[in-house]
């Protein structure tokens, strides 16, 4: 990647907004989560939802992208990737990738996912997954299940109600920053997946919807419940909204020293059982991440890597476990 070279024509355009809606859109109704929406919602008393934007948007976005979050350039054997950390939330400025992001899209011929939504084989097995949790999950003490229910009144996301009690205060973590503009319509896996599409590039899924909800959802009931009423907590006293905010802000300025330092700032790891949960929801992935990474590298494909930028921090650091495994991973300037 040159950056001395012109920008070739973007591609961007109003097709791969509306690819980037349709995927959205479909993992929206999946997850319980408001789509991207043509209209605003009727309804004042509703946090605000991502809307589709007018053409003059679009071409604002277009002519202001800039880059942000991680990237890293890694290869062996004479082949290269990149590795990018995204957050899945986000807004209409950073929906566009900017000069350094889209170029090494450019240069790559699959984009690899955590999951590739715009499978439709994928999103069959994730309704099911999500479907059956929510049936088999134990009942939250009346208690704690009213307070959820109170939430999720207010997010005005009804259909929340039938999924694991976890995935429901997850679905509203995710959704807390919306008066702040962060909306996970606009995450960086969608805008990715819009543009590789409008370019004809092939898509892939690192991980399963099983290996994904297995590590979201605590197998013993007692610590899933625990887990719902930390999460509720946080939610009531408006510090995950903060969290969101100060997350993203991290991202978009690529702080890796920062996001280094979650755990000591998101007030969300304060006990032995929090930490066992981010464990397993970062560190105890990143094997398995880096072994399908290499499994397509050996497949001779150039990979362009996107997953939650906290897969990049810590002791198993996909960046580290590349490297254990023979690549050399240098990080990517962005501008």
């Amino acid at each position: 990647m040159n950056p001395t070279c012109p920008m070739r024509p973007f591609p961007f355009n109003r097709l791969g907004w509306r690819r980037l809606l349709a995927v959205a859109t479909a993992m929206a109704g999946l997850w319980g989560l408001p789509a991207v929406a043509a209209e605003p919602a009727p309804r004042t008393d509703c946090p605000p939802v991502a809307t589709q934007p007018t053409p003059e948007q679009l071409r604002t976005a277009i002519a202001q992208a800039r880059d942000h979050g991680f990237l890293w350039r890694f290869e062996r054997d004479g082949q290269g990737g990149y590795l990018y950390g995204t957050v899945h939330v986000g807004k209409l400025a950073w929906a566009v990738p900017g000069p350094t992001v889209s170029e090494a899209l450019r240069s790559s011929d699959t984009l690899a996912l955590e999951l590739d939504f715009s499978d439709p084989a994928l999103a069959r097995k994730v309704a099911d997954s999500m479907a059956a949790p929510g049936a088999d999950a134990p009942p939250l003490p009346p208690a704690l299940q009213a307070r959820l229910d109170q939430l999720i009144r207010a997010a005005c996301l009804p259909q929340l109600g039938q999924q694991h009690p976890v995935m429901q205060a997850l679905a509203l973590t995710t959704l807390a920053a919306r008066v702040d503009g962060l909306d996970p319509a606009y995450a960086q896996e969608f805008a990715l997946t819009g543009f590789m599409s409008t370019l004809r590039r092939r898509i892939v899924s690192l991980e399963t919807p099983e290996l994904q909800m297995a590590a979201l959802v605590p197998p013993d009931p007692a610590e899933a419940q625990r887990l719902v009423q930390q999460m509720v907590e946080q939610l009531e006293a408006d510090r995950t909204r903060g969290m969101v905010v100060r997350l993203a802000d991290v991202w978009a300025r690529g702080d890796l020293a920062q996001l280094e330092r979650y755990d000591q700032w998101c007030e969300c790891v304060e006990t032995d059982e929090d930490r066992r949960q981010l464990q397993r929801l970062n560190d105890e992935r990143n094997p398995g991440l880096a072994e399908r990474i290499e499994a397509l590298h050996r497949e001779g494909r150039r990979l362009f890597v996107a997953v939650g930028a906290l897969h990049m921090t810590g002791p198993q650091a996909l960046p580290r476990l590349l490297a254990q495994r023979g690549f050399t991973v240098v990080r990517v300037p962005l501008r």
